[in-house]
């Protein structure tokens, strides 16, 4: 009878080969990192919009040979908390992209959602109130770019909400 070789040491045989990992499910896209995140470039663009139409003329009229054009920033207030809204949109992008997250029980989207819903109310009501220091001026466009970006803002939430889900 012929008895077996031993094995050689495992220094002759090679290196091991290391264990694959078992497949699981796919890593989600990050937020803003892939082509459809949709609602992350929605988010700083409307910010950016309700933020400068602030800086556009909400009231706009002539009279005696002279045009006047009046600012959001110029109407009070709610002007100026209307760019002071787009800015806070634009710092919670900023502060999502830059890696630093909102605890989860305060979702990102509903924060995006309510300061969207802030703005459309304060637009609104400088589109349906015009200030009296203002007599004979119209609505003019930038009230218009401003209702539709903070409407955007809103949309803008809603896209991330179903994004996050």
């Amino acid at each position: 009878m012929q008895t077996p070789e031993p094995l050689p040491p495992e220094d002759d045989l090679g290196p091991t080969p290391e264990p694959r990992p078992a497949p699981g499910p796919l890593p989600r896209a990050a937020y803003g990192g892939g082509f459809w995140a949709l609602g992350a470039r929605l988010t700083w663009l409307s910010g950016l919009l309700l933020a400068v139409s602030a800086f556009t003329d909400w009231y706009a009229g002539s009279g005696d040979g002279i045009t006047i054009g009046v600012i959001g920033w110029h109407t009070g207030a709610l002007g100026k908390l209307v760019f002071f809204i787009g800015l806070a949109v634009l710092a919670l992008w900023a502060l999502r992209e830059a890696g630093i997250e909102l605890p989860a029980t305060l979702p990102e989207s509903l924060i995006v959602i309510g300061l969207g819903a802030l703005a459309t109310i304060f637009v609104l009501i400088r589109l349906i109130s015009i200030p009296d220091q203002f007599p004979g001026s119209g609505r003019g466009i930038g009230i218009w770019i401003s209702l539709i970006s903070a409407l955007a803002v809103i949309a803008a939430g809603l896209l991330q909400a179903t994004e996050e889900l």
